[in-house]
């Protein structure tokens, strides 16, 4: 089985650690595993085995017919039978099947928020989709989306997994108090809604009693990036909520934090709850998309309505007051339900059974 693995970039987001992720394990299973990106690099790419095949097609527009028969190249050449692509990587799969007919296409869709939306404001997708073979969703509400709204009815729900990458050198040491660290694993974009946590914290008072916040994840030094900045500012929070860009340690980082939280108001299948429970993290998360299935509350963790700020403050105070015994239970049982349910092991499996599917 020869398979490529296709989105826009290697930025580090979740879409992105997971189509990593699927190069890398699908590399201890097939023939040939390849990853190629329509747009640009990013952190993520250092993060690839060295048996996944890698290219960059350097798209420049909608209608880049050099990239698009840079990718046709690149899939005759490799025998490629499969294109497994990621969330907006779906038009020029549907571009490529048109010049290459005998090509596989399979979407795969990531983007929680997109069960809000019509199928008005998703024609150009219902078009495409009659192209693909399959739709791959992480969650079940997209799976009744897709189905409703696509018409399509050769959709999977396939959880997502986490890998930790034990080879990557430690560079980030988190500052702040020891056991009272709590870590944001989010780029800073909406839905991501970092605000919500900041107020939080800001109405707790939690810097005066020694908690310390980082937000880890790619700063685009835009208007909410900015915004972020300047409340940390005004409120004379330097010293307690840190912005950390993208960093390739998560583990280590991770290992030095006490409590991981969530605070989006759309997801997916957030890999930030399985890279929680892979560092036995006490997690509070917002309860949206797949989350409130991999969050049991009371038992590996606590959750909220992320459009609510006095329930996120409530939940945030009462983690924080938990015992340290309770809070480490919370992170056990989190590793616990990570490793029986979203192993990398039974994703592949899966994802393998789903290939061999015509």
């Amino acid at each position: 089985m020869r398979v490529l693995q296709l989105i826009q970039s290697l930025e580090a987001g979740g879409a992105e650690r997971i189509a990593v992720n699927y190069a890398n394990g699908l590399s201890e299973h097939i023939s040939f595993s390849a990853m190629v990106t329509t747009h640009s690099e990013g952190a993520l790419k250092a993060e690839l085995n060295k048996s996944v095949s890698y290219m960059c097609l350097q798209r420049r527009s909608t209608f880049d017919l050099k990239a698009l028969f840079k990718l046709r190249t690149f899939i005759e050449k490799n025998k490629i039978a499969i294109v497994h692509a990621h969330g907006t990587s779906f038009f020029i799969a549907f571009l490529l099947k048109i010049i290459y007919p005998r090509i596989r296409i399979i979407w795969h869709e990531h983007y929680g928020g997109r069960v809000e939306q019509s199928l008005l404001s998703n024609w150009i997708l219902f078009i495409c989709s009659r192209f693909f073979e399959s739709i791959f969703v992480v969650n079940l509400e997209l799976e009744r989306w897709v189905k409703e709204t696509l018409c399509f009815k050769n959709v999977f729900f396939i959880p997502n997994f986490a890998t930790i990458n034990e080879d990557v050198i430690k560079t980030t040491f988190l500052q702040g108090e020891v056991g009272k660290r709590i870590v944001l694993l989010a780029n800073l974009k909406s839905p991501k809604n970092h605000m919500a946590i900041l107020s939080a914290f800001q109405e707790l008072q939690l810097q005066r009693l020694g908690w310390s916040l980082h937000c880890v994840g790619k700063i685009y030094n835009d208007r909410y990036s900015d915004d972020i900045k300047e409340y940390i500012s005004s409120n004379k929070l330097e010293g307690s909520i840190f912005l950390i860009d993208v960093r390739n340690d998560i583990s280590h980082i991770l290992s030095q934090a006490t409590i991981g939280v969530l605070v989006s108001t759309a997801e997916g299948f957030p890999v930030s709850l399985l890279e929680y429970g892979l560092a036995k993290l006490a997690v509070l998360s917002t309860n949206v998309g797949y989350c409130s299935e991999v969050i049991n509350e009371g038992v590996n963790g606590l959750l909220f309505n992320p459009n609510n700020p006095n329930e996120l403050e409530c939940q945030l105070s009462e983690i924080i007051d938990e015992p340290i015994s309770s809070r480490m239970q919370f992170g056990l049982n989190l590793q616990k339900l990570v490793g029986e349910r979203y192993s990398k092991e039974n994703i592949i499996t899966t994802l393998l059974l789903h290939y061999r599917r015509k």
